[in-house]
């Protein structure tokens, strides 16, 4: 039976999806894996026998507790988060972000700094919602007077701030978020993706300003399997989120491994800990290697431009060495032939800088 193509069906597909490009995720197996920002380290022989023991407990072929009462009673617990305010999880913060922006008039526009994290934009897109862009400054710190001007002008439904911000690693100053959050209108999520490595939040600013969320995923933290991100804010938002956020998005083996990873916060943040003296160790020896500009970091992540070579040329040879970072393309704000790696661990770390040493001209 020979299939007839039938050109209507693509005409039921909004103009701006079929313009629009999958997120592309590539291929690492077998590799030395520098391109995620994942944690690298496995849980104690202890800790992971007594979550497997957990597990077997767990019943796939019911459906998950809706509110995740216990998971979310564990989260307030750990992050220490006022009873006063809301939580929303989510699948991962991406699916946060859709929420928010499902939940937004059809006329609402988004804005957020350029180079960001590009799901921001992304998501946008895919709603159909237009995205305002503001470049960076030179340095990555915010353009202060050109946002409050957009602002002023376009008075955006939503205001994304990564903080750190990917994929330059800097965090913004303090003064500079809270001018933004002062001025705006609309929303203002701060998203908090990489906060272990920073030890700076806005979480204890969110009762103080209604139109604050702050969002956080635990994938950094050493939980990236699990797909889990929450949000938090005045209950007065988080309840219109609850309306549409799916039922059961999050399962059940994802409940009962975080309820229980945040028990051992201990654990996962002596390991941030480990990441952050790591960090400290790659940028300097990324910093003494000739032709490499090296960007300040308060992430578990580096971005570095080379000053005299190609930046696909040295990260296809990293790959076929074994070793895989992020190749960041022609991203505007961004110097050219930008590339970024993850801090993994020692030995992780030792290898890359011996890999690239001995390829970049």
């Amino acid at each position: 039976m020979t299939l007839k193509s039938n050109p209507c069906l693509s005409e039921l597909i909004r103009p701006e999806i079929q313009k629009m490009t999958a997120y592309h995720v590539p291929e690492s197996t077998g590799f030395v894996k520098l391109d995620a920002m994942e944690n690298p380290f496995p849980w104690p022989d202890e800790m992971k026998a007594q979550w497997l023991e957990l597990l077997s407990k767990a019943e796939p072929n019911r459906y998950p507790d809706p509110s995740a009462r216990e998971l979310v009673f564990s989260l307030r617990d750990c992050f220490d988060i006022s009873p006063e305010l809301g939580v929303v999880l989510g699948n991962g913060s991406d699916e946060l972000i859709q929420i928010i922006l499902m939940a937004m008039n059809e006329d609402a526009c988004v804005m957020a700094p350029t180079p960001s994290f590009v799901m921001y934009q992304h998501i946008a897109n895919s709603l159909g919602l237009p995205f305002i862009g503001v470049p960076l400054n030179e340095d990555f710190s915010l353009n202060v007077p050109e946002m409050l001007s957009v602002i002023k002008e376009k008075n955006p439904a939503v205001i994304f701030l990564s903080y750190p911000n990917n994929p330059t690693a800097n965090l913004f100053d303090d003064a500079d978020l809270l001018a933004i959050l002062k001025a705006s209108n609309g929303l203002v999520v701060i998203d908090e993706a990489y906060q272990p490595f920073a030890r700076k939040t806005f979480m204890d600013r969110a009762q103080d300003y209604e139109q604050l969320l702050v969002m956080r995923t635990v994938s950094k933290l050493g939980l990236a399997g699990l797909r889990l991100g929450f949000l938090v804010g005045h209950q007065r938002l988080t309840s219109q989120f609850e309306k549409i956020r799916l039922p059961y998005n999050i399962n059940v083996f994802t409940q009962i491994t975080a309820a229980f990873a945040f028990k051992h916060i201990s654990t996962l943040d002596a390991q941030a800990a480990v990441i952050c003296k790591q960090r400290e160790v790659l940028l300097e020896r990324l910093s003494s290697l000739k032709g490499v500009n090296v960007f300040p970091s308060d992430a578990n992540f580096i971005l570095f431009s080379l000053l005299s070579d190609s930046a696909e040329r040295v990260f296809e040879a990293l790959k076929q060495a074994g070793v895989l970072i992020k190749k960041m393309g022609n991203v505007p704000g961004l110097p050219a032939e930008c590339l970024r790696v993850t801090v993994g661990s020692s030995s992780e770390n030792k290898l890359f800088i011996e890999q690239i040493a001995s390829i970049i001209k």
